[in-house]
């Protein structure tokens, strides 16, 4: 082992609290273990605790942690390239963008990379904008979460009283964009008020409505989560995405799927697939690079593109190693991962619900591929939101050996996104250590 890296991994935890002395973070909720190293779905703390983790490391890690095939690909193409400018071509670019068309949805055939999910927003917005310059307004939903890039934190529901009070991005908003935002279809908890049986997709006809009354101008795009997971892992009805596809067509706005979450997650490659409804340009991240940096866009044909004359321009955005790690991703899943994802996301799925017969807590169950969220509530007739009880189950669960991610504006949803190579076994695992967390935590609750 290299001299300095041994260093780095012997430092101990006195060390640790001098270091975090200089250390800012942004964003995140600190105070857990400390990890030091993983395998597949486990990962290990500097005290020896394993964990199996339900969080992906931010939903990225599709193949689990120090996957061998990504570790192989990687080394053997960093011995010949690693960073290279955007103004050069190579081979792995190539590559990349060529597959990404090739299994995008019909018409959508010409990609440009980026460093991440949020500039690869920011890039969605710029096509949009070229292609539609009478516009300047975009249209995004309650709830929904972009990224807080300067250029997306005005979409994103950290900008507002969503959660009950302001947070982070309010912070920035003189120098934000200011997105207008229409109800979003969250069936289970509807910000309307109103019944799915006879709502009538109330929500589609204000975004209408919004579109028509309350947008000066024409609009620019509608950006939204095919599939909201910050907002609560809250799965579309396919009409209102039909209804927001028929919307777009007839008015001539751009529609973005922000797919960073859904890609390959959602049990196909993308939404499109799910729902049979396609955009006119998808954002990627997160997953897309196997664990390593990258984003992209995919745009239709019938859209003008970037021109090379600094309209986009990243420094990193031609990083070869991230390209052959999403390469190697996409055979990876092509040849059972992804089946493996609908099978699996499938029986958790099956099985949580029989839970919920059990748990009243356990409000809504919600499931597409392994994204999938459990909405706690306290009672399930008022539907008042289980915060403390979200709290309680996920500090629960590292004492029992799993992680569980935090989603809703109540902070009440449990996520349970794992790596897509989970298996039966380790599936069987998460549903035991979440019944046992979810057991101690729903008995503290009644005490205090």
């Amino acid at each position: 082992m290299d001299p300095l890296l041994q260093k780095v991994y012997d430092i101990q935890k006195e060390e640790m609290k001098e270091c975090a002395r200089h250390l800012m973070l942004g964003g995140g909720t600190r105070g857990g273990p400390v990890l030091k190293r993983g395998k597949g779905c486990w990962v290990e703390d500097i005290d020896g605790n394993r964990y199996i983790d339900c969080t992906s490391q931010s939903w990225a890690l599709y193949l689990g942690y120090a996957n061998d095939d990504i570790n192989r690909i990687v080394y053997e193409h960093s011995q010949n390239l690693t960073h290279v400018h955007q103004g050069f071509d190579t081979l792995p670019r190539f590559a990349l963008a060529k597959k990404l068309a090739g299994i995008a949805p019909e018409e959508l055939n010409r990609v440009s990379f980026t460093v991440g999910g949020g500039p690869a927003i920011e890039a969605a917005m710029k096509i949009a904008l070229k292609n539609r310059e009478e516009a300047q307004e975009f249209i995004c939903l309650y709830d929904s979460y972009h990224g807080v890039t300067l250029g997306t934190m005005g979409a994103s529901w950290v900008s507002t009283m969503a959660s009950g009070k302001f947070i982070g991005g309010s912070r920035f908003t003189r120098l934000t964009r200011q997105f207008i935002r229409v109800p979003n279809p969250y069936c289970y908890r509807c910000p309307l008020d109103l019944d799915r049986k006879n709502c009538e997709m109330m929500c589609l006809t204000l975004l209408k409505k919004t579109v028509e009354k309350g947008v000066n101008g024409p609009t620019t795009a509608i950006i939204l989560e095919p599939l909201q997971a910050s907002g609560g892992q809250i799965i579309f009805p396919k009409e209102y995405l039909q209804g927001v596809r028929d919307l777009c067509d007839e008015l001539g706005i751009v529609l973005i799927y922000d797919e960073i979450q859904t890609y390959a997650r959602i049990g196909s490659f993308f939404a499109d697939g799910y729902y049979g409804v396609a955009p006119d340009i998808i954002v990627l991240g997160k997953g897309l690079g196997a664990g390593f940096p990258i984003g992209a866009i995919i745009i239709s044909d019938k859209l003008k593109g970037f021109d090379p004359d600094s309209e986009e321009l990243h420094t990193f955005a031609n990083n070869s190693v991230s390209q052959v790690a999403s390469l190697k991703l996409i055979d990876l899943l092509e040849k059972g991962v992804l089946e493996n994802c609908r099978k699996m996301g499938e029986y958790l799925g099956r099985e949580l619900r029989k839970l919920q017969k059990e748990f009243p807590q356990m409000g809504d169950v919600r499931q597409a591929g392994l994204h999938i969220g459990v909405e706690l509530v306290n009672d399930p007739v008022t539907r008042e939101p289980g915060t403390r009880l979200m709290s309680e189950v996920r500090k629960a669960g590292f004492g029992n050996g799993i992680f569980f991610g935090v989603g809703g504006m109540a902070k009440n949803v449990l996520k349970i996104k794992p790596p897509l190579i989970i298996t039966r076994d380790e599936a069987d695992t998460v549903l035991e250590r979440f019944r046992k967390s979810l057991v101690s935590s729903i008995e503290r609750s009644v005490k205090k």
